[in-house]
């Protein structure tokens, strides 16, 4: 397998892999989705690094799913 397939395999692993993940990380799901809905709101700013904290949870719980 070529360099270009070997990657390609690991993205469509790691997608297939996504429903289960985001079905065991839910709450934080929510949560961040909660934070990026409530900072895009009228009158709201989404920056950088707003939602970090919501994001990295997120993000831990996918890592360890």
């Amino acid at each position: 397998m070529s360099a270009n397939g070997a990657v390609w395999g690991r993205v469509r692993s790691r997608l297939r892999s996504f429903p289960e993940r985001l079905a065991a990380c839910g709450a934080e799901a929510a949560a961040y989705g909660r934070c990026v809905q409530a900072s895009t709101a009228p009158g709201g700013r989404l920056s950088k690094d707003l939602c970090a904290r919501e994001f990295e949870a997120l993000r831990s719980c996918f890592a360890a799913a």
